[in-house]
């Protein structure tokens, strides 16, 4: 999983724009809260592979994750040259990348990534921005050039990176779409997911108890707006 210290003025840049870097702060904490909690059964072995690479953040994510996750500090590149250097660095074997800014992702989303690796060569999660939550690649036939030139944080992101498979001749599964939080008009849509949680019958997986009591701190989005 890539993750950031969530230090305010540095993450959720476009929330902070209208709830302020101290709540956007606080609610990608709860993101990371809920997200660790899921996926520490998850896999063979778990990874946080942390921003920026020095020794505070290192230890934020250590008491955060305790022993159930290795620590990666990610190199100081581009988007891109970081995960390809984190998939040279865990493979051969298949390995599944998640982000950090989907709290309610199943913990079936990785879990179902492992077992299609066992037959192809690549999955994608495609979020509903036109990005990608996931990314899973088997590298024990080959390595697969799919990081350098894409538009990474862009809708391109998803069409660049299937075109490259095509080039390839990769064989590729995609996952469900799912959505990240990262525009003022997402947490509209996470309050709801969530809400549906609460009022459904049964467990989730994708319920975020750090995240609900972290927006519920926040003002209403109409409201910030009427107060501007």
């Amino acid at each position: 999983m890539f993750v950031k210290a969530p230090e305010p003025g540095r993450v959720k840049t476009r929330l902070a724009a209208v709830i302020g870097d101290a709540n956007a702060a606080e609610l990608y904490r709860a993101f990371l809260t809920d997200l660790i909690e899921r996926f520490r059964q998850t896999g063979d072995r778990r990874v946080l592979a942390y921003s920026p690479a020095d020794d505070m953040t290192r230890e934020f994510f250590r008491q955060l994750a305790g022993g159930d996750y290795d620590l990666w500090p990610q190199p100081d590149a581009d988007l891109g040259t970081r995960m390809q250097t984190f998939f040279e660095t865990f493979g051969p074997e298949p390995v599944v990348l998640i982000g950090s800014d989907s709290p309610t992702l199943p913990d079936e989303s990785p879990a179902a990534a492992f077992e299609l690796l066992e037959r192809t060569d690549v999955v994608l999660g495609p979020a509903t921005d036109g990005g990608l939550y996931l990314i899973g690649l088997n590298q024990r036939r080959r390595t697969w050039p799919i990081f350098n030139r894409i538009d990474w944080s862009t809708s391109r992101v998803l069409q660049q990176v299937l075109q490259r498979l095509l080039q390839e001749h990769a064989l590729v599964e995609v996952l469900p779409p799912w959505y990240d939080i990262d525009e003022p008009a997402d947490l509209d849509v996470l309050r709801g997911h969530l809400l549906a949680f609460r009022l459904s019958q049964g467990e989730h997986s994708s319920d975020s108890p750090a995240t609900r009591a972290a927006l519920e701190l926040l003002p209403e989005l109409d409201v910030l707006a009427g107060e501007g």
